[in-house]
């Protein structure tokens, strides 16, 4: 590697810890094994990521997304919103910057939509019949793969449109909406039922008249935290979410010339943009926290103020009267807390959004018997997802969990495999957990320094007045770049080092996808095919284990 960085952290034969081998008395072999890659471990849709990016090194782009929709079945979506936690663990962000996973994962869904692929059930059907409430990302994922395991599923949605807060939450100029549509489309077209406009009132009565025999709750977070702020004669006061909902369905109230927005987080975000976007000529927000301790992502905050979103760090509310904002300057104390200065200073503002943060409604559900709750309303469930009401499970924001599309597509997913064994009378087992493929672990003789293919991006001039898309997708070359900058930490991907490297010839290859096996008879143990496996796909085991 070129990099000073790069040869900084590749560690040099002389340290490993495996001696040489000693011949006919060999006191050592090598083992070939499956590591635990850390975008995998990363991911809470629990995705294969270095599965299916091996498929799009290759070319296989529809092998690549059957894999990846094994775990979750809206890629197109995840690669815009999800978060990429693969990304801030994967080893190659050491040596250079991570692979754009969540990049090549957003090719692989437009191309599925594009292309017009489809999944069939892997199941036969099983007669039996699965209630979800909530047709957001949690339901929507625990349907589809509860349909793949061949249930028949019903989605009953409170609102006018499936998506949940995917649709009213986030934005079009994050997440398109034709591309939202087109993967719900497709879980319809599994045979998943979503019936609009229905809230459910009486989880108990609505499952037992339509033969349900399992229900699984996943009701959004869409009830804003309201804050105790002195006011008279206030101008107009709105929530983030009731505001970006009314945005969304083209609904949007008259803010004014200045809008102030209050809170930190990605709802605050989102909430400044489109109020910038529908008009407004000043967005501030206000927040009582300084940067690195926002709960907003860093590039959100980014993308906010090359918009023109202007950021009052360490603010808090007092009082609002008419116009006039008043807030208290904070500081951040020796435990990294924030805490009143007694110094003030008044802002204006034609319009305040609340952005503090939204609660689940679970109200309809005190009603049923042994369901636990806990203070903030959410729902206590067992390692199973479910609640103390036998066959009724939750998940999503229903649960005390990270609030984020993907967290809930995991649910999704982790409640249908529960659902399932609870459906066939048995228990599902998750398979025991692999040794993680740590950087340190890595030999990186093999691979060159290959900087991230960047997603092109509108212009801030241009994006702040209207909702196109603000990230474009990769071409077809670059996903595939994108994919070759995999390590393939922790498993074998046939780059023939060990095979070239063996001084004896005891590494017979098994043909393409089969990878290699041991001529014990001719290895002596002497740990060149270790030193030289760039992946960790090699161990050194003491002779007779």
């Amino acid at each position: 590697m070129s990099s000073p960085k790069a040869r900084d952290m590749t560690r040099p034969a002389d340290l490993l810890q495996h001696g040489r081998g000693t011949g006919p008395l060999r006191s050592q072999r090598p083992v070939y094994l499956d590591l635990l890659p850390p975008c995998n471990h990363a991911c809470p849709a629990g995705e294969n990521i270095q599965l299916w990016l091996s498929h799009v090194q290759a070319g296989r782009y529809e092998r690549a997304w059957q894999a990846l929709m094994r775990d979750n079945p809206m890629p197109a979506i995840h690669g815009r919103v999800c978060y990429h936690p693969c990304e801030t663990s994967c080893n190659r962000g050491v040596i250079d910057d991570s692979v754009s996973i969540h990049a090549v994962e957003r090719f692989l869904g437009d191309l599925a939509l594009r292309e017009g692929w489809t999944i069939t059930p892997d199941q036969p059907p099983s007669g039996k019949r699965v209630l979800i409430v909530g047709a957001g990302p949690s339901g929507l994922s625990a349907a589809y793969h509860l349909a793949r395991m061949g249930h028949s599923v019903e989605i009953r949605e409170a609102g006018p449109v499936a998506g949940g807060m995917m649709h009213f939450g986030i934005p079009a100029y994050r997440l398109p909406r034709s591309e939202l549509m087109g993967e719900i489309r497709r879980i319809e077209q599994m045979g998943v039922r979503i019936t609009l406009n229905h809230k459910v009132e009486n989880l108990l009565q609505e499952q037992e008249q339509g033969g349900f025999d399992a229900a699984f709750v996943a009701v959004g977070a869409h009830l804003s935290k309201r804050v105790d702020i002195p006011a008279r004669d206030a101008g107009k006061i709105l929530d983030a979410v009731s505001f970006l909902r009314q945005a969304a369905t083209g609904e949007a109230p008259l803010l004014g010339r200045r809008v102030a927005i209050y809170g930190g987080g990605n709802t605050a975000m989102d909430a400044a943009r489109t109020a910038k976007r529908l008009g407004a000529e000043e967005a501030l927000i206000i927040y009582r926290r300084d940067r690195d301790h926002m709960p907003a992502h860093p590039f959100e905050a980014d993308e906010a103020i090359e918009e023109g979103v202007k950021i009052n760090w360490l603010r808090t509310i007092k009082e609002i009267e008419e116009t006039r904002i008043t807030v208290e300057i904070m500081a951040i104390n020796a435990e990294g807390y924030p805490e009143p200065t007694g110094r003030f200073e008044t802002l204006e503002a034609d319009a305040l959004i609340l952005a503090l943060g939204q609660d689940t409604d679970s109200g309809f559900l005190r009603q049923v018997p042994d369901i636990e709750f806990k203070k903030d309303g959410t729902v206590i469930v067992d390692a199973t997802m479910m609640t103390g009401h036998a066959g009724i499970f939750a998940g999503g924001d229903m649960v005390p969990s990270e609030r984020t599309v993907t967290v809930a597509v995991g649910h999704g997913k982790k409640a249908a495999r529960h659902i399932d064994a609870y459906l066939r009378g048995s228990a599902y087992a998750k398979p025991p957990s692999q040794e993680l493929a740590t950087f340190e672990k890595l030999h990186l003789w093999y691979f060159t320094e290959a900087d991230q293919r960047q997603q092109a991006e509108l212009d801030p001039s241009v994006r702040a007045y209207g909702f196109s898309e603000v990230l474009s997708g990769l071409s077809e070359n670059e996903a595939v770049f994108e994919a070759r900058r995999c390590f393939s930490c922790g498993n074998c991907f046939e780059c023939d080092g060990c095979y070239g490297a063996c001084p004896e010839q005891a590494i017979v290859k098994l043909g393409p996808g089969k990878r290699y096996r041991y001529d014990y008879d001719r290895c002596t143990g002497c740990a060149v095919c270790f030193e030289q496996c760039p992946c960790h796909a090699i161990e050194m085991v003491a002779e007779g284990e």
